[in-house]
């Protein structure tokens, strides 16, 4: 009897011992699941990383870069027949900061029509005939033409007067409010009156005296000129 007893005893051991481990391992296959579901959820952001979207908010502000013509800026504006001119107003451009406006006639001047000894070449005859003095330019209209204070203007000297393509220039805008500054250049003729003739053409700017320079002028020079005009 005491046998049965035991054999029974043992027999009901082993079978709470089998429903405890199954019982364990249901229980910690759970969070083995879990696990896996956390890791899918953490994998999905690293598809669309944050950085392409700054990267895309920098291209815009250098597809609208600052302007020329800020407030109270300084133009040069200038017509040259041999060079001598342009030099100068790269000079002055340089040294003040300022931009450049190159005035060109529609009919570009050849070395023919500039000869000056010459009675019948073109700028002979429009000296003669001041009627044809009235050159189509390319553009005589400047870009933000409001924001300059400080106008520069540069030509060279003929027959002791401004070459006439800036005449052009001159009576197409409005000076109003700005201090202009003419600048010449010749070999021999000083500046004369041209200044004074063109500022009588525009009727409006605050007119300054103006300078002639040589068709050897230097850098130093023309800073010079500029340093005794004393521009804010």
């Amino acid at each position: 009897m005491k046998k049965l007893t035991a054999i029974f005893l043992c027999f009901a051991m082993a079978l709470s011992l089998a429903a405890c481990g199954n019982s364990s391992s249901n229980e910690t296959s759970a969070p083995e699941t879990s696990d896996s579901a956390a890791s899918s959820e953490t994998q999905e952001p690293s598809a669309a990383p944050e950085s392409a979207e700054p990267a895309e908010s920098t291209e815009e502000p250098s597809s609208q870069p600052e302007t020329e013509g800020e407030e109270g800026g300084t133009l040069v504006v200038y017509y040259s027949a041999t060079g001598n001119t342009e030099q100068v107003a790269n000079y002055i451009a340089d040294i003040t900061g300022g931009d450049l406006f190159e005035l060109e006639p529609a009919d570009p001047y050849t070395d023919e029509d500039l000869n000056y000894n010459n009675k019948d070449s073109r700028v002979s005859q429009e000296y003669a005939d001041e009627s044809l003095r009235d050159v189509e330019l390319v553009s005589d209209t400047v870009e933000n033409w409001d924001s300059y204070d400080t106008v520069f203007i540069g030509y060279p000297i003929w027959w002791g007067i401004a070459a006439w393509p800036v005449d052009t220039f001159v009576e197409a805008n409005d000076f109003t409010g700005k201090t202009v500054i003419p600048f010449a250049t010749s070999a021999s003729s000083g500046l004369g009156e041209s200044g004074q003739l063109l500022a009588e053409l525009a009727g409006t700017g605050d007119w300054q005296e103006g300078m002639r320079f040589r068709s050897s002028v230097s850098e130093g020079d023309v800073q010079e000129w500029l340093d005794s005009l004393s521009l804010s």
